[in-house]
């Protein structure tokens, strides 16, 4: 007991003389407590060592007030994250509260696009044919009326799109200019199809050929009747059936043969016949079978000639003139018949073949 308050009186003691008054009762008592059991730290006088207790007592003092601060700042951040998640969810609960009447908005608003989209489709069909009709009375070359019609097309389609996308709020000027910018960049990007659009006007313009003319062009030896000229290529129709796609700009810029430029076409043939077979005889069989068949044109010239001495035969020509529509019948028929009037009458049509001659090297 005695040393219990003995201990108070000196923690008591050193609140009221040498301790600041911001240092509890308490505090000060630790002190003097640990100041009685272990004793003065160094050789120093005993206010020393007080001292250096009260000093540890205010440092804890201060950490406990950064502590508290701390604390405030951390409940501070709490409190705004709590107000910003609430502030969201009572958003997101607007939304859903809101989003039935905006669905059924923009169904509504879907469905009077839709209707526009299928009846500008039906009126842009109505402008078309009204535009055939009108350009066929005028008795505007075909080709030129599928290009025309083709144009149309594309550019009532692409007024039809930027009204649809001006009904969704979208602007129109913006759109135009983002369109002319989209424009410009596309036109880089496809020169090549550029040129085919050119060309096809070129085609259309100049009129080298036209549909329903045999053309054979030059640059890849393509032939065929013209089916269709439209705005990037030119379609032809082989005899064999297949269709053959040629790109407008190439085509423009390049050597072709139109044969129906003229209402007939003259036919060559070369026909080759031994050395000993008889020139005269093989021309009179030749024209023989040429005026006996009517895909020949008698009023114009026919001419069976020598084309070429060649190292096994002798080449005779044959030219006479057909109608277009009658050129390969009248190929394919004169080949055959002329072969089968030399066997009948003993003209030999001979191969390629080689004379070896061994000489004796006794001799």
């Amino acid at each position: 007991m005695f040393i219990n308050d003995l201990i108070n009186f000196l923690g008591g003691l050193f609140t009221v003389r040498d301790i600041p008054s911001s240092v509890s009762s308490n505090d000060a008592a630790a002190v003097g407590q640990r100041w009685f059991f272990r004793g003065p730290v160094s050789s120093g006088s005993v206010s020393s060592d007080i001292a250096a207790g009260v000093d540890a007592v205010s440092a804890n003092a201060v950490s406990g007030d950064t502590a508290s601060a701390n604390a405030a700042t951390i409940s501070e951040a709490a409190a705004e994250s709590v107000a910003e998640i609430t502030e969201n969810l009572s958003a997101f609960q607007q939304f859903m509260q809101t989003l039935p009447t905006r669905a059924t908005a923009f169904a509504i608003k879907a469905t009077f696009a839709l209707i526009i989209l299928v009846g500008g489709c039906y009126l842009i069909k109505i402008v078309r044919l009204i535009l055939r009709k009108s350009l066929e009375k005028a008795r505007v070359d075909l080709s030129i009326r599928h290009f025309i019609d083709s144009l149309v097309k594309v550019s009532l389609f692409a007024l039809l799109l930027i009204y649809i996308a001006s009904y969704f709020g979208v602007e129109t000027t913006s759109l135009v200019a983002l369109l002319g910018s989209a424009g410009v960049t596309i036109a880089l990007a496809i020169q090549g199809s550029l040129s085919n659009i050119t060309g096809g006007v070129l085609i259309l313009l100049l009129k080298p050929f036209k549909l329903g003319d045999y053309i054979h062009e030059d640059n890849k030896g393509n032939e065929g009747v013209v089916k269709e000229i439209g705005l990037f290529y030119t379609k032809l129709h082989t005899l064999d059936g297949r269709t053959v796609v040629l790109p407008n700009g190439p085509l423009a810029n390049t050597s072709l043969i139109n044969v129906n430029m003229a209402p007939m076409r003259q036919l060559i043939l070369t026909v080759g016949i031994s050395y000993d077979s008889d020139i005269d005889k093989a021309r009179e069989l030749i024209l023989e079978v040429l005026n006996g068949s009517d895909l020949i044109l008698k009023d114009l010239q026919k001419k069976v000639y020598v084309d070429s001495l060649d190292e096994s035969a002798v080449t005779l020509g044959v030219r006479a003139f057909v109608k277009n529509e009658d050129y390969f019948e009248a190929k394919w028929y004169f080949t055959e018949a002329i072969k089968k009037s030399f066997d009948k009458n003993g003209i030999s049509i001979p191969f390629n073949q080689l004379d070896v001659h061994i000489k004796d090297e006794k001799e």
